[in-house]
């Protein structure tokens, strides 16, 4: 970081804090149109996301921040003419000691963990205006507070060019993953293969069907819904259930691949053996024999087949849209090659711990240490 250069005593010693409803004007918009386009101001709503708009509110230098979802995570700092939704807040320094860009990063360092200590819960929904009032902030002299945003705002700068070069180059590595992934699928010349369909590797099984009476928001056994598939369960079904149902009818083995038949269609993850229950025709899966075809060569086919649906509204897969799917079937030994390939590429391209989106996720973090670095303080008392 000596391109940067921390050339002061930053919170060398101990500081001023001062409260914001103290030293601002906190407010919101009046506006709750529908008819941004392409205007020459800019609308701030409730997401990163600035729209535009033909007529403005405000002209000034602040910070604005949504009044509801992505609270703590999402802050801008505009200079000039906007306009502003009623459900954002503008804030606005009143006083010629703190540095309007100097608060702005001082709300990315500290903001989301006040409203979530005053709050009392690791998930806040909402904030309203005394929230932000009582928000204090560090204030060191001018100078420091200058230096301070000249750091951050190169840093910034260098952090843009080089996301933007590392997302250019995990761009270039997805495309060639898709190239990749189409050609050792379909076009692998010297992989001799058959042609079939889906319906002829094993039948469509689906786990017994669970009621809504059947469950509960906590137990020991999760139970995923469509809504929940691939994430983080919301009810739970009991011990006694899952292993009766198990017993007696079909369930997934470790590693089958199982399928979304509706929302998100075709979506496909591989079954971790942990206990777990699936929700019933949406979330189903081929019984298929690996001896044939291995179940991680189908989590790869399932990222390039076609699904045809019904055609409605809803799109959802039938058991019949599955059956007649078409699969190229190599031999056993070129599923293996195959595998192990597209595995390498896969991690490489979408795997956080390893890989590009990892040097993304870590130069992100850099940054935000040395930010709360700089923007740690002691309080003078």
């Amino acid at each position: 970081m000596s391109s940067v250069g921390l050339s002061v005593p930053l919170a060398s010693e101990p500081v001023i804090f001062r409260r914001i409803g103290d030293i601002a004007q906190v407010g919101t918009g009046s506006s709750d149109r529908k008819d941004a386009n392409s205007g020459e101001y800019p609308f701030y709503v409730r997401s990163k996301t600035v729209q535009r708009i033909d007529s403005y509110e405000f002209d000034e230098e602040a910070i604005i921040i949504p009044g509801e979802g992505g609270i703590g995570d999402i802050f801008h700092f505009v200079e000039g003419k906007y306009a502003l939704h009623q459900r954002a807040y503008r804030i606005s320094l009143q006083t010629a000691d703190v540095d309007t860009k100097y608060a702005y990063y001082y709300f990315n360092a500290h903001f989301k963990k006040f409203i979530v200590q005053k709050a009392v819960s690791a998930t806040v929904t909402s904030i309203r205006k005394p929230m932000i009032s009582d928000f204090r902030i560090a204030v060191p002299n001018l100078q420091v507070q200058r230096e301070i945003v000249g750091i951050l705002d190169a840093f910034t700068e260098f952090e843009s060019e080089l996301e933007s070069e590392l997302e250019s180059e995990l761009e270039a590595r997805r495309r060639q993953y898709e190239h990749c992934l189409r050609y050792l699928l379909f076009d692998l010349a010297d992989a001799p293969a058959r042609w079939g369909t889906l319906g002829e590797l094993g039948r469509v099984s689906m786990c017994k069907r669970i009621f809504k009476s059947e469950t509960s928001p906590t137990g020991e056994i999760p139970f995923f819904k469509i809504g929940t598939f691939g994430g983080v369960p919301d009810a739970y079904i009991s011990r006694e259930i899952y292993d009766d149902y198990r017993s007696r009818y079909p369930h997934p083995s470790r590693g089958d691949v199982l399928i979304s038949a509706a929302g998100t269609t075709g979506r496909a993850i591989a079954y971790d053996g942990e206990p777990a229950y699936f929700q019933d025709s949406n979330i189903v899966w081929i019984d298929n024999d690996e001896s044939v075809v291995l179940n991680r060569f189908l989590l790869h086919w399932y990222k390039v087949v076609e699904w045809t649906t019904d055609g409605g509204m809803i799109r959802r897969l039938y058991n019949e849209n599955i059956r007649r799917a078409p699969i190229r079937v190599p031999s056993l030994a070129q599923q293996h090659r195959v595998i192990d390939m597209l595995d390498a590429f896969d991690a490489l391209v979408n795997d956080l711990s390893i890989g590009l989106p990892a040097e993304l996720v870590a130069r992100r973090k850099q940054y935000e240490y040395y930010r709360d670095k700089l923007l740690t303080f002691e309080e003078l008392l």
